[in-house]
């Protein structure tokens, strides 16, 4: 049960996420009018509080969606719920932890004025294992999407993190058949954007590539500490570069980066290879990024969860 279990929590209510919580009247079910954020725990410290804190602040107010919670209330109720999730699971590792809120429920109609209740927010938490080394020699498998493009920013942002995720979903399912684990997307001008949850980067020599947000992606917030702390601490220079798929010949090494697995090494796009192994400056960075887990650990002994 450990690794299958969710425990949710529903406006501070604890329960086991298998059972319903949300009026299907919510605005986040019938329109998907909803802003969410992930987290993850380290040793026990929720990392990137405050960052991604911040993103969803903004992801909310590109909807003009008032949150309910303010950042204390919200690291206690997380306390809380981890709490309930190692009781029931005995799980002792890190867990994964995801905020949704929604406008909150009403009549029927597009109008956002018709949610007549308080924002709902939703809590999820699950065990976050860490990937093996031998997941992380093989690399992931990526599929190229040739048919569904990435939404331009001047139709639903790629910026804002919201309950809308049918543009990535669409774009995954068109390369599963094939094998692949994830996707990278292509943008209306043919540029490389992200992949379905997850940043890319493309490494030419020493330099480290990665598409710019105006390319139409999401600021990632593992993207952002690679540029701001843990790329020059590792000696590695990381430049923003529009790209096109005729560009991945030259890249000798593929990774990307999530919130949930930090740095994670490419073995194949299509029928491309690309370097994986310990050796590589994939798993430099990412040792580079567990040692500045460990320095924000200890610099933040207030955001310990569990």
């Amino acid at each position: 049960m450990s690794s299958t279990y969710i425990q949710a929590n529903t406006q501070g209510r604890l329960h086991d996420a298998r059972e319903p919580s949300v009026s299907p009247l919510d605005r986040g079910f019938l329109y998907g009018d909803a802003v969410y954020e992930v987290w993850r725990t380290y040793a026990g410290v929720l990392f990137g509080l405050r960052e991604h804190a911040e993103r969803l602040a903004a992801s909310a107010a590109g909807l003009g969606l008032r949150l309910p919670l303010e950042t204390g209330h919200l690291l206690g109720e997380i306390r809380r719920t981890i709490a309930a999730a190692r009781a029931v699971t005995g799980w002792a590792g890190d867990h994964y932890v995801r905020l949704q809120v929604t406008r909150g429920g009403g009549p029927i109609g597009l109008d956002p004025g018709l949610a007549g209740a308080p924002a709902n927010w939703v809590l999820l938490v699950k065990p976050q294992p860490d990937l093996t080394e031998t997941e992380l020699d093989a690399g992931l498998r990526v599929g190229l999407a040739t048919t569904v493009r990435r939404n331009h920013p001047d139709t639903l942002p790629p910026g804002l993190k919201t309950g809308n995720y049918l543009n990535n979903l669409q774009a995954l399912r068109e390369v599963l058949p094939a094998g692949a684990q994830e996707v990278l997307m292509v943008n209306l001008d043919g540029q490389l954007t992200e992949g379905s949850v997850r940043n890319f980067w493309f490494v030419e020599g020493d330099v480290v590539l990665t598409p710019p947000l105006g390319d139409g992606l999401l600021a990632g917030v593992t993207r952002r500490m690679l540029f701001e702390s843990v790329g020059p601490a590792a000696g590695v220079t990381l430049r923003e570069a529009s790209l096109t798929p005729a560009d991945l010949p030259r890249f000798h090494e593929v990774f990307v980066t999530s919130t949930t697995q930090d740095i994670v090494p490419v073995g194949v796009i299509g029928a491309q290879a690309f370097a994986t192994g310990p050796n590589t400056l994939a798993r430099r960075l990412k040792r580079a990024f567990r040692d500045f887990v460990t320095a924000y650990n200890a610099a933040h002994p207030e955001y310990r969860v569990g």
